[in-house]
């Protein structure tokens, strides 16, 4: 195959892979994205982890050689020619946007002189290298996330490494007027002619997903070898030859076909489709109507039929007239009229009242606490102070305001001379009532301390 028909060749084959690639790219981007959810997306989920994912993918790859780069660079040969080359790939996806791959690549590369051997440059006629090559590599994706279709069709790429270049370079010399062909290594001899030398791939590439399983790979690999050999002629001093590799492939992701391939699912659909999940949709109405509940449940707490300040649920006096003044239970507190006539004189033992939900002593109740003590200390009797309440509150609270009413009593006569001992409290609550409870009127009454003389 000479250099014309090869530039035909390799043209031909990259236009058809370009083409098949961007009509199957245009196809996949006129698709309706009218679904809720895509067959990628319904299977993993945001911040699932790797294993919900087809990760690896093995490529094979041709294409053209050359020992000139795109990024300019000086060569020991002035006229450039393309050779083949191929390679195989395995590779690993540890995110949306990363990867490792292994490549092992092949092929040779070629150069000429003008071969007048004038100079001793030009006494290196040409050159053709057979190399093998060995590389890890990081992989960058870029761009993967798409606002405008669910998944991505088109990746742009850049990876970088190192690895072990094995190369054969075979010289053709002009050597006493008659060109001379040899191994750069161990000419003449059977020992082996490979030379062994770090690699720096560095390179950029586009793929073009063709289907969930299958990409075309398109990209260029600028490769900086650790010696001035590759093409046979060591100038002595430090340079560093180099050369390009320009291919097209394809590459095929393993795994089970129920997985999406972690390298073409677009992050953004994903947790679209997360947000819009009907099970999440209706846990959301859920816990709205809960919600509702509950609103309702406190509205109906707070309220208040008759307008009097209480709520119904602890209105124990419901319908009162507007305007009116309620106690605490919503009942009406009727006010006792001023007594006009003289106080009968005090009456030792009779009851002593109290305010509502108090314990304090009314300056009122003096006179009777009085002459209760001057009769107790007087005849030495025991008497038991009994305490109660009015039926307003829980009873467990009406029990405890009973005995702190009680004990108030029993506090005043104690400091007035009577000896404790002599004074038994007990608080019974809001039983025993000696009115009706449903009446401010009989709520007063029933706030109370009596005397039981022993």
């Amino acid at each position: 195959m000479n250099y014309s028909t090869l530039k035909k060749t390799v043209a031909l084959s990259f236009a058809s892979l370009m083409v098949a690639g961007l009509a199957n790219a245009q196809t996949d981007s006129t698709k309706t994205t009218a679904t809720t959810t895509s067959s990628e997306t319904s299977t993993a989920k945001v911040f699932g982890g790797l294993g919900q994912y087809r990760k690896f993918s093995i490529g094979v790859n041709g294409g053209v050689t050359s020992q000139s780069l795109a990024t300019g660079g000086s060569s020991d040969f002035q006229k450039k020619k393309l050779s083949l080359g191929y390679g195989i790939s395995l590779k690993e996806q540890l995110a949306h946007s990363f990867a490792l791959q292994l490549d092992l690549n092949g092929g040779k590369i070629k150069g000429e002189n003008d071969g007048t051997g004038g100079t001793y440059r030009d006494s290196y006629v040409s050159y053709d290298t057979k190399f093998w090559q060995g590389s890890l590599s990081a992989v960058v994706n870029v761009a993967t996330i798409d606002f405008i279709r669910r998944k991505n069709a088109v990746n742009f790429y850049f990876k970088g490494g190192f690895g072990l270049a094995m190369y054969d370079p075979t010289i053709t010399r002009i050597n006493n007027g008659t060109q001379v062909t040899g191994h750069f290594k161990n000419n003449g001899t059977d020992g082996t002619h490979y030379v062994k030398e770090l690699v720096i791939p560095v390179g950029a590439g586009v793929k073009f997903r063709l289907s969930d399983a299958v990409a075309l790979d398109l990209g260029y690999t600028q490769n900086y070898v650790d010696g001035d050999n590759l093409d046979g002629f060591n100038r002595k001093y430090p340079t560093k030859d180099h050369y390009s590799y320009g291919y097209a492939g394809l590459e095929f992701t393993l795994g089970s076909k129920s997985k999406p391939v972690l390298e073409w699912v677009n992050p953004v659909a994903m947790m679209y489709d997360e947000l819009y999940d009907a099970a999440l949709r209706q846990e959301v109405e859920a816990l709205k109507g809960r919600v509702a509940n509950v609103e309702t449940a406190v509205n109906d707490l707070k309220k208040d039929s008759d307008g009097d300040g209480v709520a119904d649920q602890f209105d124990k006096c419901p319908g009162t007239a507007a305007g009116s003044v309620v106690d605490g239970s919503g009942c009406v507190i009727v006010f006792p009229k001023a007594d006009s006539t003289a106080a009968p004189a005090a009456t030792a033992y009779s009851n002593i009242q109290f305010e509502f939900d108090s314990s304090v002593l009314r300056t009122s109740s003096y006179p009777v606490l009085d002459a209760t003590s001057a009769d107790l200390r007087s005849s030495g009797s025991a008497v038991e102070v009994d305490g109660f309440a009015s039926s307003e509150g829980t009873a467990a609270h009406n029990l405890s305001l009973s005995k702190d009413r009680a004990n108030s009593v029993k506090t005043y006569l104690v400091n007035s001379g009577v000896d404790a001992k002599k004074v038994k409290v007990k608080g019974y609550g809001e039983t025993n009532p000696i009115a009706d409870n449903s009446t401010e009127e009989g709520r007063v009454l029933n706030r109370r301390v009596q005397f039981k003389k022993k």
